[in-house]
């Protein structure tokens, strides 16, 4: 979820997707933000993202992070 997108930011797109009475199965959310300092990660994990990953993308960060994810926890 890119955090800064321009019609709706995706701090408000999770909140929506978190709140959704009618999504039966969660997506796993993974914040993508040039954002760096610890109020906003923060504010990505009180938001319902479930990882981060700063911008510009580290490849190892990103196989780090995609690993996490678990048939239990689909995409």
């Amino acid at each position: 979820m890119d955090v800064q997108m321009p019609q709706m930011d995706g701090i408000t797109a999770t909140k929506k997707i978190r709140n959704s009475a009618c999504t039966k199965s969660q997506p796993y959310i993974i914040a993508l933000t040039a954002n760096t300092s610890k109020e906003d990660r923060e504010n990505c994990f009180n938001a319902g993202m479930n990882d981060y990953i700063r911008k510009p993308i580290i490849i190892n960060e990103l196989v780090t992070v995609l690993s996490k994810i678990t048939y239990s926890n689909p995409i």
